[in-house]
């Protein structure tokens, strides 16, 4: 039956008006999939309008029509058709809501874009225009709709979006709701595919709570689960979803479900993968939480909505206060998605602070595989006092290298007069338990943090301290403090005390050591610090650790080299067998070859040696020496 059209009106845009649509067809949009996520998401408002006219007992026409939204097409017509049995629209409103571009006026709004000289998408959210992103694609649109009131009359909205626009009652009985009928431009044809048509409302709006039909076929067939109660929810439905959004053949390491009234209204569906993102170093812009505002996905992987690192959480958080601009591709209010980004942030790490608390094993697998990129939170000043909590690291006192405790386990076992807390950086435990400097912390019995990752160093650097007391590397320790600690090591046979004489002879070879090592060192010291090795360089308490020098050159940063004081142990073999060659001759080679080869080896085992050769070759020239004694004093 041909539509019979009364007191039809035609109406002319004005010339901002047209002005206007170009910039919106031409401008606005980065990707003109999303004309079909706007008319979905216009149909899905008007549903949830007339469900909540129904709620409130207000008479509805076609009361029994089912709440859906339909889409047909035509491949050879080139023609898509996009149908609701929402609320629909009375004359006054299609005039007021379709008929002019905003209800604040488009001239108000070209005024703006000229005196602020702003770019659209900064502002045009202000006009509510998602609908003629239609114009994208379309050369005609012909709108059909009857409002939910009985005694208004179905009305018909048509345009080529660009210089006319009619407006005409219809005699034809039609059901309530309304159907847009777009005729695609020729470049626009695709639209009138199927699979095209399914690609775009299975990214867009796949969770709008109505059912949405494609050619009689429900496309939208997965739940908004972080829209229901937790209660209601099962485990399975948790694992399905996550499957889903994640691509993960494996079930979810945790899931963390929330919801939160104010001051801000939104729900956030979060998971925590099992294993971490292998490809991560690799491709570090792939991830990120999708956005979505009344189940309508706004942005995929927004990377604002949590921290960098945090970044293993994949999951779905959706807003019902998010202000958005036209396109739903910018925030138009940074403050409102502040808060919801930082309450996100808060309860993720709330959620791993109870794991931690309450399954401390569950927490250790956690950090073995998130671990690393957790770390990279060291500059969240927000939440410090949470993320230092979560913190976990290996220490002198764990049974072995998978063993780790926190700063607050660590604080509980300190000394009774300790009032910092010491670290180490090396490769691995075993290359630690041969770091001298820890010598006098084992002889102690003081607890030292193992730092394996060179990361590590940064995270501690940046946190200084950690509640009363601050965080020492063993390269920075102040022996003098160390030394009034009780001792829990058995006291070796202690090494003959020097005479008088001998002690000032000692003093010489240290003045001859540095004259050797000339402006490489600070200076050549007596060390209290060890007891079982030779030497070791030592950092000024307020200078950097060998390994941070080392991590600043490598990142081409100019730093000024740092001289470090060579501490010898006075009661070490080596040490007195060279005090007897300086009595006997101060000129010895063997003074400067012994005193190279303990500084080059300090060096060595810091990792700060550049160049090892003549380390090497001194060594093979000293053991060739030492070779011919031992074969002549064993006569063999």
């Amino acid at each position: 039956m041909a539509t019979v059209k009364t007191k039809s009106k035609k109406f002319h845009f004005k010339a901002e008006v047209k002005q206007l649509l170009d910039i919106l067809v031409h401008s606005l949009y980065t990707s003109r999939d999303i004309f079909l996520r706007e008319l979905i998401s216009n149909s899905s408002d008007a549903l949830d309008k007339l469900r909540f006219e129904s709620n409130k007992g207000t008479k509805i026409i076609d009361n029994k029509l089912p709440l859906e939204i339909k889409i047909t097409f035509d491949e050879k017509k080139k023609i898509l058709i996009i149908e609701d049995s929402g609320i629909g629209m009375t004359k006054d409103e299609i005039i007021s809501d379709i008929g002019t571009i905003a209800k604040s006026g488009s001239a108000e709004f070209l005024k703006q874009l000229t005196e602020t000289k702003q770019d659209a998408s900064n502002i045009i959210g202000k006009f509510g225009v998602g609908f003629y992103s239609i114009f994208m694609v379309a050369k005609e649109v012909i709108i059909k709709t009857k409002s939910y009131k009985k005694d208004e009359p179905a009305i018909m909205w048509k345009s080529d979006g660009l210089g006319d626009y009619e407006i005409s009652e219809l005699d034809e009985k039609i059901k309530r709701g309304t159907t847009i009928e777009i005729h695609l431009k020729d470049d626009a044809e695709e639209f009138a595919e199927k699979y095209r048509l399914e690609s775009v409302i299975k990214k867009y709006s796949n969770f709008i709570q109505f059912p949405i039909l494609l050619e009689k076929e429900k496309v939208n067939t997965v739940s908004a689960i972080w829209r229901e109660p937790k209660s209601s929810v099962t485990k399975e439905q948790y694992a399905e979803f996550y499957k889903y959004l994640s691509l993960d053949s494996e079930e979810p390491f945790e899931t963390i479900h929330t919801s939160v009234d104010a001051p801000i209204q939104f729900s956030a569906l979060l998971f925590i993968p099992k294993k971490s993102n292998e490809w991560f170093k690799y491709n570090r812009e792939d991830y990120g939480l999708d956005l979505y505002v009344k189940r309508v996905l706004i942005q995929h992987k927004n990377k604002d909505l949590l921290p960098e690192y945090l970044s293993f959480i994949v999951g779905v958080v959706d807003s019902e206060d998010l202000p958005l601009n036209i396109s739903r591709e910018t925030l138009q209010e940074d403050i409102i998605f502040n808060k919801i980004s930082s309450s996100v942030t808060s309860q993720v790490l709330s959620y791993l602070q109870k794991i931690a608390k309450d399954d401390k094993g569950q927490y250790v697998k956690f950090w073995k595989e998130h671990g690393q990129i957790f770390k990279l939170g060291y500059m969240d000043f927000t939440n410090a006092e949470k993320y230092t909590g979560l913190l976990r690291f290996n220490s002198s006192s764990s049974k072995d290298a998978d063993e780790l405790v926190s700063l607050d386990e660590y604080v509980e076992r300190m000394k009774k007069d300790q009032k910092e807390i010491y670290y180490a950086l090396g490769p691995s435990r075993d290359a630690l338990a041969f770091d001298p400097h820890l010598e006098i912390f084992k002889s102690k019995g003081i607890e030292v943090l193992y730092l394996y990752d060179p990361i590590d160093e940064f995270v501690i650097s940046a946190l200084g301290k950690y509640k009363d007391f601050d965080l020492k590397s063993v390269e920075n320790a102040d022996p003098n403090k160390l030394e009034q600690m009780e001792s829990v090591e058995e006291k070796k046979e202690e090494t003959k005390k020097l005479n008088s004489d001998d002690q000032l002879h000692f003093d010489s070879l240290l003045a001859k050591m540095k004259e050797i090592l000339g402006d490489r060192v600070e200076d050549v010291k007596e060390s209290n610090r060890l007891t079982g090795s030779p030497s070791c360089l030592v950092a000024k308490e307020e200078g950097m650790s060998a390994s941070m020098l080392k991590m600043m050159k490598m990142v081409n940063q100019q730093v000024s080299e740092q001289k470090k004081i060579f501490e010898v142990n006075k009661d070490h073999k080596l040490l007195r067998n060279l005090l007897t060659v300086f009595k006997k001759s101060s000129a010895d080679d063997y003074i400067k070859n012994v005193t190279e080869q303990l500084y080059e080896s300090a060096l060595l085992l810091e990792g700060s040696l550049d160049d090892p050769h003549k380390l090497v070759n001194r060594l093979n020239k000293m053991l060739e020496e030492s070779s011919g004694w031992y074969v002549e004093v064993k006569k063999y």
